[in-house]
């Protein structure tokens, strides 16, 4: 038997050596598959024969496709589902870029940034995405931001022996002190006192406390009282919708600004519209609106509750009741005195609170307050004469007593003296008219006095040269007390015969309009 033939017929002699089995010298063994002519021509076998080399030459291919990669390669594109994803995956994807755009765009080069992390899309599977991209601003957790204070157990202390610390301990109170601010109103600045590991003792917190509480109300109040009342060189919505209507009506074309406050009112300068038949309305108007509160001009009850003309429809209970019956008196107060000849501003309309007069002054400047002009000597005496024509003028042909007569509400315009402000004129038959007229006498007497007015009487001749009485008293205190007899008198003689209320018809007053 020749080499050959052993070689071939090893394999069928049974278990033996290994060397036997692996001879270098034997042909290969080889297993013929037998298969037909169409199995050999079938595309289908010979794909999953190029498929078994493949897996078996490249393993790591298998299992890459195996993985959740979405590729164009190893797709069916015929998939609804599978087309989906891929589109909700690209749209994630620009809108997580959008995202980094505005966080860029909004940060800029400023120390303290903010992010939209909590609102990004990002696949566990997008490659464009990276860990270097997400700082530690874009995290819920700032290492920079202290732990707030650990409270003490239940029990009252931690630590055992030496080492015990009480819930009273200085420095646990102190910290427990320091976060308790943050739950003070958000007006109230605390600043990072967590962070600079603030300690603040007991008296400090319980100051700070009862500060933002007061600071707190106050805010309160200042915000009703704006929201409810006229304000310092402001109006109320009311008031600045009377102020619309009167522009959108033509009445006045523009409203300046504020040109003077005082504890009752606040003026303001307007330039006048297009006037009416029954109605002419100047270049320039002075818009006086009265304060919506009785909070800086308390006493102006007594003005009116005792005038005879508006006793019966005074009302203490209702504040803005009383405001439009202040506009209203002065009204017909400055009515009586244009009326009579007294240099005074005109009345053009009063609405509610708001009276529209005509403006002393000249392109928006206001005429200067007899105090606050200088005066030659020869206009100093000229203006003490007027003055005194003018009150023998309002007490005797208007039948008024201004009541608050003095420098600070007398203008110097055009060389003559303007008497403004007589909303708390009042009758003579008032029962402290007598008074108010005094008082009047002793302002106007000791401001010429003190200007060099020779001529200038004292007030109790003045008194007696304005209202024609002829009260004899040699010092002041028995002058005001036959004063005080008057009134006393003339009362009586109202309240046992009565007094005849006076009508305003024969004034020829403008409208009231009351909307």
């Amino acid at each position: 038997m020749d080499s050959v033939g052993v070689a071939a017929a090893a394999p069928d002699t049974g278990p033996g050596p290994a060397w036997q089995s692996k001879c270098p010298w034997g042909a290969p063994s080889t297993t013929s598959i037998s298969c037909s002519l169409a199995d050999v021509m079938s595309e289908q076998l010979a794909k999953e024969l190029q498929l078994e080399e493949e897996n078996a030459a490249f393993p790591e291919v298998v299992a890459a496709a195996e993985g959740p990669f979405i590729t164009g390669e190893n797709i069916d594109t015929s998939s609804d589902l599978m087309l989906a994803q891929m589109l909700q995956m690209e749209f994630d994807r620009e809108y997580d870029a959008q995202l980094r755009r505005e966080e860029k765009k909004i940060n800029g080069d400023s120390k303290v940034s903010i992010s939209f992390e909590n609102y990004r899309k990002v696949h566990p599977y997008d490659s464009d995405s990276s860990e270097d991209e997400v700082d530690w601003q874009d995290t819920r957790h700032d290492p920079y931001r202290a732990d707030k204070p650990t409270t003490t157990p239940r029990r009252g202390f931690i630590g055992k022996g030496k080492d015990i610390t009480t819930k009273h301990d200085e420095v646990v109170c102190g910290r427990k002190n320091t976060a308790r601010m943050e739950n003070f109103a958000p007006e109230f600045q605390v600043g990072d006192g967590i962070g600079m590991d603030l300690k603040l003792s007991n008296q400090v917190f319980n100051a700070l406390k009862q500060h933002a509480y007061s600071e707190e109300r106050r805010s309160a109040r200042l915000h009703e009282k704006k929201e409810h009342s006229t304000a310092e060189k402001a109006v109320d919505p009311k008031t600045r919708l009377l102020l619309y209507k009167m522009v959108n009506s033509g009445m006045l074309e523009t409203i300046t600004g504020c040109i003077s406050t005082g504890k009752e009112s606040v003026v303001f300068h307007a330039y006048g519209g297009n006037a009416t038949e029954d109605k002419v309305i100047p270049p320039e108007c002075a818009i006086k609106v009265f304060k919506t509160t009785l909070n800086e001009f308390k006493n102006r009850d007594k003005y009116i509750k005792d005038d005879y003309r508006f006793k019966d429809r005074f009302s203490k209970l209702n504040p803005r009741k009383i405001i439009r019956m202040w506009a209203e008196k002065e009204m017909h107060n400055l009515t009586r005195m244009h009326n009579a000849g007294i240099p005074c501003p005109q009345v053009v309309i009063l609405k509610k609170h708001v009276l529209v007069m005509s403006f002393i002054g000249q392109d928006q400047v206001p005429a200067p307050k007899l105090k606050d002009v200088t005066l030659s000597s020869e206009d100093m005496k000229k203006a003490y004469y007027q003055i005194l024509n003018m009150m023998q003028q309002l007490y005797r042909e208007c039948n008024l007593v201004h009541a608050d007569l003095s420098e600070y509400n007398m203008l110097w315009h055009d060389g003559k003296v303007w008497l403004i402000d007589v909303s708390q004129s009042v009758e003579p038959t008032h029962p402290h008219g007598l008074e108010f007229l005094f008082r009047d006498c002793r302002n106007v007497s000791q401001f010429f006095q003190k200007g060099g007015v020779a001529e200038a009487l004292n007030e109790r001749e003045l008194f007696n040269a304005v209202s024609g009485l002829n009260i004899t008293a040699d010092n002041e205190v028995d002058f005001q007390a036959e004063i005080e007899a008057l009134e006393k008198m003339n009362e009586d003689h109202v309240q046992n015969h009565g007094k005849k209320l006076s009508t305003f018809s024969s004034d020829g007053d403008p409208p009231i309009y009351d909307e």
